[in-house]
């Protein structure tokens, strides 16, 4: 019997930057049918990439600092486990650690650490999407159309999974108002998500607020200016995150997790940006989306937003 190919990659999160992987995840299981695809991630997003359909294994790693002798071991154990190909799609000073001092020297290695077997090319002003593409091309991938990639795992398109009475009575739009708490700079001022809510209930929408517990005090900024809105915060799951974001005729938010979601899931989105996000690096990618940005943040105006979502399809 014939040895199975054995391919481990490397995806740490954040939430972002999973999402903007899932055409590259993908499109390795496409071109490796028949391999053991492993997955390393955090302990976060664990169980959900155990959810996706395009691993076999996924294997946690909390990053924990040199000191940890157990937990140095255990990764160089996994490191050496046999892989045919590592694909680096993470391209961290903690991933070029591991391909020196880790991994056997005739492994190989698909990255940007100095002395791989497989370096990526240049990837100066490239999309994280395209740049993860590339390289599980690298490694054997072969790419799909965007509309080739199933989505039956994540969500279901013909209903809704969580607890939001009412919306699906008329257009709605999701409003994403928090982000990394620590990143607050990326953050749109809560004045301009009252006037945004407000302006899209005037033209007949209905508006869900989500985002995490953590965002508790963006979402209650909003609310007191936008008492409409329907609160969602703190009560979805991924899936249920997932399906809202899919069936919402708008989401607007800031440079977080969930708008990536919203916009490779096919909604109509806009990501508002300040000067610490780099467009050409970190859009977001699918077929109804856009993006603002301006230094500071605050001077993305309500208007703009308003004028690129009217420019954005509709189906």
């Amino acid at each position: 019997m014939g040895h199975s190919e054995r391919i481990l990659v490397i995806k740490h999160g954040a939430l972002g930057d999973i999402v903007q992987g899932f055409d590259a995840f993908a499109s390795l299981r496409a071109g490796c049918p028949d391999a053991h695809i492993a997955l390393v991630t955090t302990p976060p997003f664990a169980s959900f990439a155990a959810m996706m359909p395009w691993f076999d294994e996924v294997i946690t790693d909390p990053r924990a600092p040199a000191f940890n002798i157990g937990q140095t071991i255990r990764m160089r154990a996994i490191l050496r486990d046999g892989w045919d190909k590592i694909v680096d799609l993470q391209c961290s000073r903690r991933t070029a650690h591991y391909h020196r001092f880790f991994a056997p020297r005739d492994s190989r290695w698909f990255g940007t650490a100095n002395g791989v077997s497989d370096p990526y090319p240049d990837f100066t002003g490239v999309n994280n999407h395209r740049r993860m593409l590339t390289g599980v091309g690298m490694a054997g991938g072969r790419e799909l159309a965007p509309d080739q990639v199933d989505f039956s795992w994540l969500c279901r398109m013909d209903s809704v999974a969580v607890p939001f009475a009412g919306l699906r009575d008329r257009p709605f739009a999701t409003i994403i108002p928090g982000c990394s708490a620590a990143k607050p700079q990326k953050k749109w001022p809560p004045e301009r998500f009252v006037a945004l809510a407000n302006a899209l209930n005037m033209a007949g929408m209905e508006i869900a607020i989500v985002g995490t517990k953590t965002d508790r005090p963006d979402a209650d900024l909003l609310i007191r200016g936008a008492p409409h809105c329907h609160d969602l915060v703190g009560k979805t799951d991924i899936k249920g995150l997932a399906e809202l974001l899919a069936m919402s005729d708008v989401v607007v938010g800031n440079d977080t997790g969930p708008l990536f979601l919203a916009a490779r899931l096919g909604a109509r989105s806009i990501m508002v940006m300040g000067p610490d996000t780099n467009p050409l690096m970190s859009a977001p990618t699918g077929p109804r989306c856009g993006w603002l940005q301006a230094d500071p943040i605050k001077d993305v105006s309500v208007d703009a937003v308003l004028s690129t979502l009217d420019e954005l399809p509709t189906a």
